[in-house]
């Protein structure tokens, strides 16, 4: 039995990055608990891309903040062996005519307006950008230059190196079993090894997050839905140069980047595969999904049409009904702070997530509102519903 400031119940890029801003904010007995390793979860499988592109107004402002802090991430954190793993090639994004065409205008618009700088291309200059794509039928084409893709596994184990550093303290392989209550009241965990007192608990769990429903009887929202990742090898190389690419157009409104050389990383921006429990474990990939996928990059790049799988994995996302996360206090629960329900967008706001969620936690004021996040949303019906419809860019 122990006692400690605050718990914080997983080590994955968005755990890790709280541990470390409760830490860096004064908080002196911080303990995380992880069921496996630090960073071995629905982390170890993200894409990596990074980007303030979305038609959601309130994720702008934390992908923008989450943005400052990815590209000056060794000075962030006071570390100069810190690392991101950035490779800042831009991001581009481009509608046909069709239903995609004003949500993309009014998105770009959006950011505009918060000082995110947004090229609109001709596409000739999206062609200088992107040789190896083809963009005859684009309506409108955005690029995002400050954006492009990093290592969340880094970016994890960066933050819990300095975060140890700071006092913090990890147990790996300790799996929270339940949630301590005392009349509504937070008072710690219990694992099999046994009780860690406290009176705040930040649950970061991602796809287990539903256990929360077994721990206070509080309806959780969520879906853990697998999705698919395959890289494909080219004729023709996809540089590190050459930006992150999101096609609106195609049926799975494909996002793809460069895996180094020829390799192409591809996956959909759709609705995945509805999973009846939480299941990190890697899932089928048919030969038919692989030809599917592979059909519809051929389309958009031609020389693709004769390239050969080189990889292929899955990741499970966190679905939230909205497709949007969960943040900050539970008011049904005093002292549980909650961050969930990324729906695969989880990386790309974590820096800026785990500042927000400690501030929660400390009692301070937060960097960005959190009402819009908050889980009482589905009993109200103030959905943060985005404009390109469930799996695509929130």
């Amino acid at each position: 039995m122990s006692n400690w400031d605050a718990i914080v119940i997983g080590a994955g890029v968005i755990g890790t990055s709280v541990a470390y801003n409760l830490a860096a904010m004064g908080a002196k007995r911080v303990l995380v608990l992880e069921r496996d390793q630090i960073g071995s979860g629905t982390t170890s499988q993200s894409s990596g891309i990074l980007r303030t592109h979305y038609s959601v107004v309130e994720n702008i402002e934390l992908a923008q903040q989450s943005w400052a802090i990815f590209k000056n991430f060794a000075e962030h954190l006071h570390d100069e062996d810190a690392s991101a793993g950035l490779v800042n090639c831009g991001y581009l994004i481009a509608a046909p005519e069709g239903p995609k065409l004003l949500p993309l205008s009014e998105a770009l618009t959006a950011q505009q307006a918060r000082g995110i700088e947004v090229i609109k291309l001709s596409q000739q200059e999206a062609t200088e950008r992107l040789p190896i794509c083809r963009f005859d039928d684009a309506a409108l084409i955005g690029f995002e230059p400050e954006a492009g893709f990093a290592d969340a596994y880094l970016v994890a184990s960066s933050y819990a190196r300095v975060a140890r550093r700071l006092g913090v303290k990890f147990m790996e392989g300790e799996n929270v079993t339940r949630l301590l209550l005392e009349q509504h009241k937070v008072v710690g965990v219990e694992t099999k090894r046994g009780v860690f007192h406290a009176p705040i608990v930040i649950s970061t769990q991602s796809i287990w997050s539903q256990e929360l429903t077994q721990w206070t009887g509080i309806k959780v929202p969520l879906l853990p839905e697998r999705h698919k990742v395959i890289a494909l090898e080219g004729p023709e190389a996809y540089t590190f140069s050459m930006p992150v690419y999101k096609d609106l157009g195609s049926p799975g409104m494909l996002y793809c980047r460069s895996y180094g050389g020829r390799q192409m990383l591809v996956s959909e921006g759709t609705a995945g595969e509805a999973l009846s429990w939480p299941d990190n474990n890697q899932g089928t990939i048919s030969m038919d999904d692989v030809v599917d996928l592979g059909e519809q990059v051929s389309e958009r790049f031609p020389s693709f049409a004769e390239a050969g799988l080189a990889s292929s994995w899955t990741g499970v996302y966190d679905v939230t009904p909205d497709w949007n996360p969960v943040l900050g206090a539970v008011p049904d629960v005093s002292g549980l702070v909650v961050g969930f329900g990324f729906s695969g967008h989880g990386f790309k706001l974590s820096p800026a997530v785990g500042r927000v969620l400690a501030q929660q936690a400390l009692g301070l004021s937060t960097d960005v509102p959190l009402s819009p996040y908050s889980l009482e949303r589905f009993r109200t019906g103030h959905f943060l519903h985005g404009r390109y419809g469930s799996g695509a860019v929130a």
